[in-house]
């Protein structure tokens, strides 16, 4: 009987020594991948949070493992972000008539954390949704499509000085930096197809610290703009002030154009694949 007792349970001893010899001679290294989906903008264009109009984002990206639960990723990203009051449900808003679209190229450093221990290759470790938090910088620059003599032109709106940056009438308003800081807060789920490969899903809102990224921050300044010599309006005054095309200009100098007091972001969401980096070390006794 006792024989009966002893032998099962000593199985069971040995399975469980040898898996956990197993898990803790694997080691996860990190891993690298790539990824694509959409991106979308939301600021002085977007201020009511709507999702419907997302361009196009593409990454890379190599994330080293401290262990199953903690990692540092670097990562490269581009996104296309664009929006216009055109879009919008209020009738003011609408009247103002501004629109941009722009490239973002963004490098960030992030955390991440893993809420389930993380084994690729292990039955039962194969999956974890996770949570990065990091910090990095992008490039963007805003520009707009005027239509001139029945032909649609491409005009890059910070050397415009939409609203009078870099203007002797308004010496408090600088040009805005081509480079902003950014803070990404984001979301995933990850699934270990093989030892070798992962899919995963991610989305993450983007903090900044500009209000630029669409162009619209301050007030009107229409005295920043003088006439072309044919007396005709110049391109940028053309770009800062879009109302006309729906009647009487509204961009009385000192008038809201944006709201400087909120700054501007976007959210990048994608889905991709990634590679494993792995090593084994020996297990312990």
């Amino acid at each position: 009987m006792l024989k009966r007792i002893i032998i099962p349970v000593l199985c069971l001893l040995a399975g469980t020594t040898v898996k956990a010899q197993t898990l803790d001679a694997y080691v996860h290294a990190g891993e690298f991948g790539v990824a694509i989906g959409a991106a979308h903008y939301y600021g002085d264009l977007n201020t009511r949070g709507s999702a419907s109009r997302p361009k196009f984002s593409a990454g890379v990206f190599f994330t080293k493992q401290f262990n199953n639960y903690i990692g540092l990723k670097i990562a490269g990203n581009y996104a296309k972000v664009g929006y216009s009051d055109a879009y919008s449900k209020n009738e003011a808003q609408k009247i103002r008539n501004l629109s941009f679209n722009s490239n973002i190229w963004e490098l960030s450093l992030h955390g991440q954390f893993n809420f389930f221990k993380f084994y690729p290759g292990v039955e039962g470790y194969s999956f974890t949704p996770y949570v990065s938090l990091g910090v990095g910088i992008f490039s963007y620059d805003p520009y707009a499509y005027l239509i001139v003599n029945g032909e649609e032109q491409k005009h890059f709106l910070r050397p415009l000085g939409t609203e009078g940056q870099g203007n002797v009438n308004y010496p408090e308003r600088k040009p805005y930096s081509p480079m902003a800081v950014c803070f990404p807060l984001s979301v995933g789920f990850k699934y270990n197809y093989s030892p070798s490969l992962n899919f995963f899903a991610e989305a993450g809102y983007r903090f900044t610290n500009t209000d630029y990224l669409d162009d619209v921050s301050t007030t009107y300044a229409p005295d920043a703009f003088s006439a072309t010599p044919t007396g005709d309006p110049s391109i940028a005054q053309l770009l800062s002030d879009r109302s006309y095309e729906y009647g009487t200009p509204i961009g009385i100098k000192g008038r809201q154009r944006g709201n400087s007091k909120q700054k501007d972001g976007y959210i990048i969401a994608q889905v991709g694949v990634s590679f494993n980096i792995t090593s084994y070390r020996c297990p312990k006794y």
